[in-house]
């Protein structure tokens, strides 16, 4: 299988021929792991289980950050953990979107909007992952931590004693994280989606040369 060719400053992304079975990848487990309970806790709906939720979601969500950098500073890049990583993401973030909807915090149409995208981009990368593997853009990046605050800040529950003023201005800004996390989701779905068929057309075009 050919990769796709990756600009200069994503060579250190490549995948390596290192084991699967690395700390990079384990982390990236333990992230999946972490969702059931994350998913149980928040459904309980009361201001504890909320909050441990959130500190569940949270370390979780660090985790994403350290199997990256683990995986680049010792060469643990896997064409597993590239296609795993990312949809360990989606997996945590959909079921905290959904948790949220359902417990009524979060209208439902962010989370189908979000959760749909996340979807189409999976589709998109197993669609053209025979010939290479697109990887994960800065914006891509930028859009998961955007999502993974904004949905940090809408599982707290602070405690009834909390003045108002300062509720009032915890809203103001989780709902203006949540917004920055759409509009950012919506606009890299368009990136990723000429990546695809940019790749399609490369291989299209080298194999009409190929033939005889």
């Amino acid at each position: 299988m050919r990769e796709h060719q990756l600009p200069p400053d994503h060579a250190a992304d490549l995948p390596s021929n290192t084991s699967v079975l690395n700390v990079a990848n384990a982390l990236t487990a333990l992230r999946v792991l972490a969702v059931p309970l994350m998913g149980y806790l928040l459904l309980q709906d009361t201001q504890d289980s909320r909050n441990w939720a959130a500190l569940v979601f949270l370390l979780a969500s660090i985790t994403d950050f350290i199997d990256g950098y683990v995986a680049r500073r010792f060469g643990l890049i896997t064409t597993v953990g590239k296609i795993a990583d990312p949809i360990a993401d989606k997996f945590l973030t959909g079921v905290a979107l959904i948790g949220l909807s359902y417990v009524g915090s979060l209208p439902w149409w962010v989370t189908i909007l979000i959760i749909a995208r996340e979807i189409g981009v999976t589709i998109l990368r197993f669609w053209v992952i025979e010939h290479g593997v697109i990887t994960v853009s800065r914006g891509g990046k930028t859009k998961t931590l955007l999502q993974m605050i904004a949905i940090t800040m809408f599982l707290v529950v602070w405690p009834l004693s909390t003045p108002e003023l300062f509720l009032t201005m915890w809203d103001i800004a989780k709902i203006a994280m949540m917004s920055l996390a759409v509009i950012l989701t919506l606009t890299t779905a368009i990136a990723y989606i000429r990546k695809a068929l940019q790749l399609r057309k490369e291989i299209d075009v080298r194999n009409a040369g190929a033939t005889p």
